[in-house]
């Protein structure tokens, strides 16, 4: 068994299981050595022939009969409890890798590959299962079935059993030799597999860009070039698997001839009344000991057979743990401070003072954010607005604390974030992002991602709020249309418009838009501005846009230049004091006046 911190718990916590399993299959082990005795009786019965052999043979046809029905009852045992617990084992891992991945910082997600992680979900997770199972059952046959063959064959004849028990010594060295190579063999498949998950999925993804410049077949060379790799990693691990399983089905099979061999040839020596002598010892058996010894040695075949696939089972999962491992050890760079404040009636106030960031992979003095000081009030509706690259997104998820920030830099209603509880503070803010995601799910749950206990007329509502509760109406389904993965079978602007609705319905006292109403036509994002105005009266409210149109009516707009606050004042005021504003209003008008003149 596989013992580390991640393992150990979910052994004990499921030790009454494998206790009973184990007995279970220790007791079939034990039974099932009973058969070359009879084995051997019947032999002895048939050649001698005595008066009471009918009754004798009654008997033992009895005891065999008996022998089968325990094995029955005690192997259904076995593979119920051993089986289940491994299951329960993986199920538990999955479990706690799941919630482990809801805990890591975006700054994990950008060093790690989707692609990767769930290999490590599934393969690595697969492979631990069954050595947890199958892999227990391997380990107790070897060494119970194995130690009670052993003690019986040494009863029988212990030269013999000399000779028998080479192919266990030798496997064993094998074993032992071969476990780290192959095991260095397993990883290495999984890496690779890995870079074809990776690569499998990025292409899925990105589909429609491969056929809109017609990539087809430059990806599939692309991807017969690592399926190749992975298939060459694959075959050299199968190759040492399998030159291993033929050497120990060769030992073996070479010492049964032999047994067959010397045991045939004593037995012969027995009849004609000169013992064979074997290591200075002179060899008694006589038919039925030879076919007992045989049955034995048969019976000790699987335990050798069961070494050979243990050293197999193990390198694979030794190999699949510490990947394993390695992401539930991975550590957590956003988690709650010792103490943490849980915010609670939130009224909106957002205060920014002197932040400064760089993203965790980026050159220290390269600042995406510097010095940038502001404050909103609380129930404000401001816009941001600057060049592409300013740091807008940045800024916003600062404030989610989707990454960790310098104290007092950023507070909301005059509390630090780096002291606040994350899951209060993400609660207090409802966001729409940039890249709208949605779930492969019903409209309807994805507006109400939320809180799914919503009622219908809160949804609606919500869909009215961000003006597409008339395209959702006219679906065939209605809120009931399954959208597809991110939202594929929706134009731009219904995806962007269902994620204002999702973040309207959480009904928090900071809502952030993120570019949200890039792709809708001016005349909808009048709308759903109104309504912010109306229906969010009282609640703060950031607008990211990239027309200053969309911002020209709120309380005041941040201007963002090159990672700095340019100005944050009135729509008014800033055509005075911000060169940045002033651009972005004049190219606007030009635009407006050679539509025009097109027109």
């Amino acid at each position: 068994m596989l013992f580390n911190k991640h393992m150990l718990k979910y052994y004990l916590k499921y030790s009454w299981l494998y206790i009973l399993g184990i007995a279970a299959l220790v007791a079939v082990d034990y039974v099932q050595t009973w058969i070359p005795d009879y084995l051997g009786e019947i032999t002895d019965i048939i050649k001698e022939q005595p008066s009471d052999a009918a009754s004798q043979m009654q008997r033992i046809l009895i005891m065999i009969f008996v022998v089968a029905i325990v094995m029955f009852a005690g192997r259904m045992l076995w593979r119920f409890t051993l089986f289940n617990a491994s299951g329960r084992v993986e199920g538990n891992l999955r479990h706690e890798m799941f919630l482990k991945s809801e805990k890591l910082s975006q700054k994990y997600y950008h060093e790690n590959k989707v692609g990767s992680i769930m290999s490590w979900f599934t393969t690595d997770l697969e492979t631990i299962e069954e050595y947890a199972g199958f892999g227990v059952v391997t380990i107790v046959d070897a060494f119970f079935l194995g130690t009670i063959v052993i003690v019986k064959m040494v009863q029988l004849d212990w030269a013999l059993a000399i000779v028998a028990f080479i192919p266990m010594i030798l496997i064993i060295i094998w074993g032992f030799l071969i476990e780290k190579f192959m095991s260095k063999l397993w990883l290495e498949r999984q890496n690779n597999y890995d870079e074809l998950y990776d690569f499998s999925q990025e292409n899925f993804t990105g589909i429609r860009v491969i056929k809109a410049f017609v990539k087809e077949t430059a990806n599939l060379h692309a991807f017969a070039k690592i399926a190749k790799k992975n298939q060459m990693k694959n075959v050299s691990f199968a190759r040492v698997s399998v030159i291993f399983d033929v050497l120990i089905e060769l030992i073996i099979a070479a010492i049964a001839a032999m047994l067959l061999g010397f045991g045939g040839y004593a037995v012969y020596h027995s009849v004609i009344g000169q013992n064979m002598v074997l290591f200075g010892h002179e060899v008694t058996l006589g038919a039925g000991g030879l076919v007992a010894f045989i049955a034995l040695f048969d019976s000790l075949i699987w335990p050798m057979i069961a070494m050979g696939q243990i050293v197999s089972m193990r390198s694979r999962a030794k190999a699949s743990l510490k990947r394993v491992s390695q992401f539930l050890d991975a550590e957590e760079d956003i988690k709650n401070p010792v103490n943490a404040h849980v915010l609670e009636n939130v009224s909106g106030k957002i205060t920014f003072n002197h932040f400064s960031f760089s993203y965790p992979d980026a050159p220290v003095e390269v600042k995406s954010l510097e010095d940038v000081t502001f404050e909103i009030n609380a129930g404000e509706t401001i816009g941001i607005v600057g060049k592409i690259g300013c740091g807008k997104t940045t800024l916003v998820n600062s404030l989610l604390r989707l990454y960790n920030v310098e104290k007092g830099s950023i507070l909301i209603d005059g509390h630090d974030i780096m002291e606040c509880d994350i899951t209060s503070l993400r609660n207090a803010i409802a966001y729409v992002p940039q890249d709208n995601f949605l779930f492969s799910d019903k409209i309807y749950n994805n507006i109400a991602f939320s809180d799914r206990k919503k009622d219908p007329v809160a949804i609606q509502n919500a869909a009215i709020f961000a003006d597409v509760h008339d395209n959702i109406a006219a679906f065939k389904q209605g809120y009931d249309t399954v959208s597809g993965e991110r939202g594929v079978t929706l134009s731009g602007g219904q995806k962007q418009r269902i994620s204002i609705a999702r973040a309207y319905i959480k009904e928090s006292p900071i809502m952030i838009m993120d570019d949200s109403v890039s792709a809708v036509d001016v005349k909808t994002e009048e709308t759903i501005l109104k309504n912010i105005r109306e229906k969010r009266k009282g609640k703060t409210t950031i607008v990211i846009a990239s027309r200053v149109s969309t911002v020209s009516k709120l309380n005041r707009i941040l201007v963002l230049n090159d990672g700095k606050v340019e100005a944050f004042d009135t729509p008014e005021n800033l055509l005075k004091v911000s060169p940045t504003y002033q651009r972005m209003v004049y190219l606007q008008e030009l635009e407006k006046e050679v539509e025009g003149g097109a027109n």
